[in-house]
Formats: C-alpha cells, structure tokens, sequence
C-alpha cells in the first residue's frame, strides 16, 4: 500500500470523497448530514489518499488547521471492500505523523452516532471522547474524539515531551 499526498481535486480524492458522502447519506437517510462548514480545498491542511498494489485508490483522510495546536481529521475513509486490511490504521497513522511533524499538539475529530463502526477504530487508535467542539456543539448525532500528540526526538526516534 502506498499513501501519498494529493490535491483536493485529485480524481482519486474526488471519487472518495463521493463515495464516503454516498455511504454517510445511506446511514443518516439525507444528503446533508455535516454540522457546519463542509471541508475544502482552500481548509485543507493536508489530504492522503491509500493505493493497493495494483494502483487503485482504496481509501482517504485528510486535515484540517482548527488553531496552532490543534488539526481535525475530515473526511477519513477506506471502500467498503478493502475494509479490514489495514489501509485504515495506516491512512490515520500518516495523518497522526503529519500533525505532528508540523508541530501539532492535539489531533481531534468528529464522527456520527450512526457510525459504530468508526466509533470503535478510533477508540483502538487511542482516541478518547471530548466535548463537541466547534460547529458539532449542541448537534447530539455528532460525537467528537480527541488524540495527544507527543513529540518524537529525531535524534532517537523517541517519544519526548518538549523535545524540538
């Protein structure tokens, strides 16, 4: 699996993002089920996209700047049928190494209480339950988690508080 950086218009990106729209629309029964300001181009920090061996895009996630410290994750995915091969675990891990290579202290996202299933990979990752923040405070559907982000020395490739 490779995972690399590409435009928020990226054809790969586009497709899915369509698709993780289509399955969001399925579970909450309307097209529109995002509090607030839907992610762009222009507030994305950063987008990934997951190809298989073969050069299929397979899944996605990207970020978005809340402050200095914080980045929200937007519009993580992976296709239904490449679930449970990783793809996942490592397009979020990639995220996690950006944040916190750009300086980031805190990872934060938001997912959906139709979604028990994301729910459950982002707690395994080390996610914990936070107040909504943002456009999610007072939308009940909306359940928000947060990740410290602890600095890596790279001199040793350790994880140390502080270390620059």
């Amino acid at each position: 699996m490779i995972i690399r950086a590409t435009d928020w218009d990226d054809p790969a990106a586009v497709a899915l993002r369509a698709a993780q729209r289509a399955e969001i629309a399925e579970r909450y029964g309307t097209p529109d089920s995002e509090p607030g300001i839907p992610p762009g181009a222009a507030a994305s920090t950063v987008f990934f996209v997951a190809f298989d061996d073969d050069g299929t895009a397979i899944g996605c996630g990207g970020l978005r700047r809340l402050d200095g410290t914080e980045v929200e994750v937007k519009r993580m995915f992976v296709r239904a049928e490449d679930r449970g091969t990783g793809a996942s675990t490592a397009i979020l891990e990639r995220l996690e190494e950006y944040a916190r290579e750009s300086g980031f202290t805190r990872i934060v996202l938001e997912t959906g209480d139709r979604q028990p299933d994301a729910v459950r990979f982002y707690q395994r990752q080390g996610y914990a339950r936070i107040p909504n923040f943002g456009h999610y405070v007072g939308v009940e559907a909306s359940l928000c988690f947060g990740k410290p982000l602890v600095a890596i020395d790279p001199a040793s490739d350790v994880a140390c508080e502080g270390c620059e």
